[in-house]
């Protein structure tokens, strides 16, 4: 099979279920930034970092791509005429969300308490999981407007939004692991 197919070539693309869209619908907005997230997650995952986190980074990963073809997959289309789902795989479920707050939890155990916001960097490893965070946030915001105009599984949304939180937390022990300095934002005064 080739990479290339040149159907795309006058802006369009197809969803999972040959829907043919533009390339900046905002269902192609949505799964493209997840992508980027997940690449993202892979450069973290390419860090010289402790080999659980990036055993969970993997399945992150994983589940990045159930994401994708979630948001990839037209709802008009998602159930075929014999009345079964398009998609075959595991959607997003509860037991994964948990997952993400049960490494959350285990990693904040180690951890000083959060008294003020931190300023992002420190470390090279430490900012690229602040990238992943903000760009994670960002497929959540895509996302959420397209579930307002096209509601998906609930739960898809649920764990793109703990991820968000889980990259905070994965940065701040990263940035404990790796004995980077974590600079507290203090607000100036005015003058």
């Amino acid at each position: 099979m080739k990479v290339y197919t040149k159907t795309g070539d006058k802006g369009t693309t197809a969803l999972f279920g040959g829907t043919r869209v533009p390339k900046h619908h905002i269902r192609i907005e949505s799964y493209g930034t997840i992508d980027e997230l997940n690449s993202y997650i892979g450069l973290i995952r390419d860090q010289d970092i402790d080999q659980l986190y990036k055993n969970t980074l993997m399945h992150i990963q994983d589940r990045l791509f159930t994401v994708g073809a979630i948001l990839a997959t037209d709802p008009e289309k998602a159930t075929l005429k014999n009345g079964e789902q398009r998609l075959k795989i595991p959607k997003i479920s509860n037991e994964d969300i948990e997952r993400l707050e049960k490494e959350m939890d285990a990693m904040e155990a180690s951890l000083p308490p959060m008294t003020h916001f931190v300023l992002p960097g420190g470390h090279q490893t430490v900012s690229f999981c602040h990238i992943a965070r903000t760009v994670c946030r960002r497929a959540e915001r895509i996302a959420s407007h397209l579930n307002d105009l096209e509601p998906f599984q609930p739960e898809t949304l649920m764990y793109i939004n703990r991820l968000s939180d889980y990259l905070f937390v994965l940065a701040r022990k990263l940035s404990h692991d790796l004995h980077a300095e974590e600079i507290k934002w203090i607000p100036q005064k005015e003058s």
